[in-house]
């Protein structure tokens, strides 16, 4: 088990950004993420949400109907997401 999950438990929410913190230097799309967590896009859809309200992620339109997403690196609740994620990954493992 993740010890993000042994944490916080496992949550969709979780799920999804931990998927993109693995991935923080890259955009991807909601199929991306559906596909590398086994979560389905409305799933993926809906929790994505309130990290781009909150700023942590950044949502690029990629033509009329493809979004892009990415880990909000100018943020400073990100960063701390991250450093957070990093320690405690050592910490636990």
């Amino acid at each position: 088990m993740d010890p993000m999950e042994k944490i916080f438990g496992k949550t969709a929410q979780m799920t999804v950004l931990m998927n993109l913190i693995e991935h923080q230097n890259e955009s991807t799309y909601l199929s991306g993420i559906a596909e590398e967590t086994g979560l389905s896009h409305s799933s993926v859809s809906r929790v994505i949400t309130p990290l781009i309200a909150s700023g942590i992620v950044i949502e690029k339109p990629l033509g009329k109907q493809i979004r892009t997403f990415q880990l909000n690196m100018d943020n400073e609740a990100t960063r701390l997401i991250i450093d957070f994620y990093n320690k405690i990954n050592q910490m636990l493992e």
